[in-house]
C-alpha cells in the first residue's frame, strides 16, 4: 500500500519522521493511524530492511531514510486529511513512487513478496 500527499505528485510508504525520544514502533504506530486510520497490532511489528534515496519534492537535495517494518492492523484502511489518495500499486506502477519507495517494491520483488 502507497500513499500520496496532498501536496506531492508521488507515492511513498505510510509513515513518517521520529519525534523526539520516539522509537520506530513508535513513530510508526502514530504515523500510520494519523495517514491511514488504522491500529498497528505493536505485537506483530517486525523489521524489514532500510532504504535511502532523495526527498521527493525537496529542492536542498535532502535524503529521506527509510527503516521499513511488516505488521498487522485493526480497522479500515482510509486517507486521512493530509492524504489525497491512497493505493496498492504493482511492481509495474512503482515509477509512480519516490526513489526510496521504488527501492523498497525492488526489495519486494528480490523477496517474492510482491508480484
Amino acid at each position: 500500500m502507497c500513499v500520496r500527499s496532498k501536496d506531492k505528485e508521488l507515492f511513498y510508504i505510510p509513515g513518517g519522521k521520529r519525534e523526539l525520544e520516539e522509537s520506530d514502533k513508535q513513530a510508526l504506530t502514530r504515523e500510520v493511524k494519523e495517514e491511514v486510520c488504522v491500529d498497528l497490532l505493536v505485537e506483530t511489528i517486525r523489521y524489514a530492511n532500510t532504504f535511502t534515496g532523495p526527498a521527493d519534492g525537496e529542492a536542498d537535495n535532502s535524503i529521506v531514510k527509510l527503516s521499513c517494518y511488516f505488521a498487522d492492523f485493526q480497522g479500515k484502511l482510509k486517507p486521512d486529511a493530509e492524504i489525497a489518495e491512497l493505493a496498492f500499486l504493482s511492481y509495474q506502477e512503482k515509477n509512480r513512487c519516490s526513489v526510496a519507495a521504488a527501492k523498497v517494491f525492488d526489495w519486494l520483488k528480490a523477496h517474492a513478496l510482491l508480484e
